[in-house]
């Protein structure tokens, strides 16, 4: 098992690993919408903040040696369910044909007031 980092993506704030690498597989640690090398929390819309998350991920999967493509299940934290129709449209534009294991999560508050986080695991390509 060993721990992934890129620049590419968020730093961590906490003792936490971006991902870690295990049997295959790439287990992503909760994202949220933080623009990487910016101290500033914009929030924006969210389909502004699924867009970066999902950048987000998809700079961790590919240090991982992966990519969205092959993730295989997708837990999303979100603070307001009247959010939920445009986050799932978002995410069907950047999913495409892709349909992971899907988990959806209300919460009453996501960190620096964002209205989505993602986690995921993803298998390594082959």
């Amino acid at each position: 098992m060993h721990a992934i980092t890129t620049p590419t993506a968020p730093t961590p704030a906490g003792h936490y690993s971006q991902a870690i690498v295990h049997n295959g597989c790439v287990y992503v640690a909760g994202q949220l919408p933080i623009v990487p090398g910016q101290k500033e929390h914009r929030v924006g819309t969210i389909e502004e903040q699924t867009a970066q998350v999902f950048s987000n991920i998809r700079a961790v999967l590919q240090a991982a040696g992966s990519d969205l493509n092959r993730m295989l299940q997708v837990t999303v934290y979100i603070s307001d369910m009247e959010l939920w129709g445009r986050f799932n449209a978002a995410y069907v534009a950047l999913m495409g044909d892709h349909k992971p294991a899907r988990a959806v999560v209300p919460v009453n508050a996501l960190h620096y007031g964002y209205s989505v986080e993602v986690q995921v695991i993803a298998a390594l390509n082959a």
